[in-house]
């Protein structure tokens, strides 16, 4: 008598398993080792479509074959990759990115079921761009009662993340993803295959010599203190956080130059002091004589903060203090900054945006263009006699030259 088969052709290694059916393939793991994989199911043909996909999977290349979940590994790539790596404040942006939009949204999903669902996560994306952020992150709701006035209050304020920040939520899921993939914990980046909204980049503004001018015109005629971190931002261009950041060490007035090497952060509830970002970030740089004045006249004005202060004095090799010598918070330098763009009446731009105008600065200050090559970090010297053309008038370039003798 023939044994009844338990089995369908085709069906392989499918048995009945529990209150259902199970069976497995072959497959070579990420790590190159080979094992057993399995699916289950409550009905046989439940698995054995699932039996079809598991081999055409084992065909296709490295199958993984246990997976922790979305969250797990964020914390893991934020832990061991991110923190001992890259900057604090590299590490802080994307700690808020992942605890704020990506764990909320996928962090109970498994990597391995993740990595086959492109359409849920562009569902995701999709409606993150679409939901009111005080809402969804309870932002209004965190204030104390006397101060709700939007969210928390049945008033949605339609806070809604701009293409841009949707655009970063996708670069960092990317980027976690991508890492997966070198540690065996998944073998496709389905964030490469989401559609975002394009993000339009608006053109910077910058001043004119004439407004720069009359910026440091109406700093120095009014003694502001941080007379000389304008010039620096304006005639050579340094970022807040690198003039912030600033050490006398890093000055040689006698022989002309300044070293770019440090700078000032604010992470978290702390400001930090820390070398610049990369190699390429740290520059000699010839210092104009505007500028130079500029810093002796700031050594005589922290002498004079020093000797005021007296026992409450910190001291610290830093250029640019406050009064009681300690590190200038960077928000308070945006604020200074501000209210000296109302005072000279000059079109209000930002720190960042103000670098834009150095070059053009430095052609009316006559700065050999040699020289301004260097301070512009400019690869090919056709770029640089580029904006050298473009000079302004005689009455400006005389009027910023007589602004740097004057402190003489």
């Amino acid at each position: 008598m023939t044994a009844k088969r338990s089995r369908a052709n085709g069906e392989g290694s499918i048995f009945p398993y529990r209150n259902g059916y199970a069976a497995y393939a072959w497959v070579t793991k990420p790590d190159g080792l080979r094992t057993r994989k399995y699916v289950y199911g409550k009905t046989r043909d439940d698995v054995h479509a699932k039996w079809i996909k598991l081999q055409k999977a084992a065909q296709e290349g490295p199958v993984v074959t246990r997976s922790m979940s979305f969250a797990a590994y964020a914390r893991y790539w934020l832990r061991e990759i991110v923190e001992p790596n890259l900057s604090p404040t590299t590490h802080a942006t994307y700690e808020y990115v992942v605890r704020c939009y990506l764990v909320p949204g996928l962090g109970e999903k498994r990597l391995d079921r993740l990595q086959r669902n492109v359409r849920d996560i562009q569902t995701w994306i999709n409606t993150v761009g679409r939901t009111c952020q005080c809402c969804a992150q309870g932002k209004d709701a965190r204030r104390i009662d006397h101060k709700r006035r939007c969210c928390a209050v049945g008033q949605c304020c339609g806070d809604l993340p701009s293409p841009s920040t949707v655009a970063h939520i996708r670069r960092v899921l990317r980027t976690i993803l991508a890492q997966a993939i070198i540690d065996g914990e998944a073998t496709q980046n389905v964030a490469k295959s989401i559609k975002i909204p394009a993000v339009r980049h608006h053109k910077r503004k910058a001043w004119t010599s004439e407004e720069a001018r009359r910026f440091l015109e109406s700093a120095r005629a009014d003694d502001d203190p941080l007379y000389a971190a304008y010039v620096l931002v304006l005639v050579l261009g340094l970022r807040k956080g690198e003039m912030l950041g600033l050490g006398w060490p890093s000055v040689d007035l006698l022989a002309g130059e300044l070293t770019v090497d440090w700078q000032i952060q604010r992470v978290g509830h702390q400001i930090i002091r820390r070398e610049t970002k990369t190699e390429s970030s740290t520059a000699n740089l010839p210092l104009p004589a505007i500028c130079a004045m500029a810093l002796r006249q700031r050594q005589v004005i922290q002498a004079g903060a020093r000797l005021a202060a007296g026992d409450t004095w910190h001291e610290s090799p830093l250029v640019f203090t406050t009064r009681y010598g300690t590190p200038i918070e960077p928000r308070n330098f945006n604020r200074f900054w501000d209210r000296r763009c109302v005072a000279a009446g000059v079109r209000k731009i930002t720190v960042h945006d103000a670098r834009r105008t150095c070059g053009s600065l430095l052609a009316d200050l006559d700065v050999h263009p040699r020289v301004a090559m260097v301070i512009l970090r400019h690869a090919q010297f056709a770029i640089t006699m580029e904006i050298y053309t473009q000079v302004s008038s005689k009455a400006t370039r005389d009027a910023l030259k007589r602004l740097g003798e004057s402190l003489e």
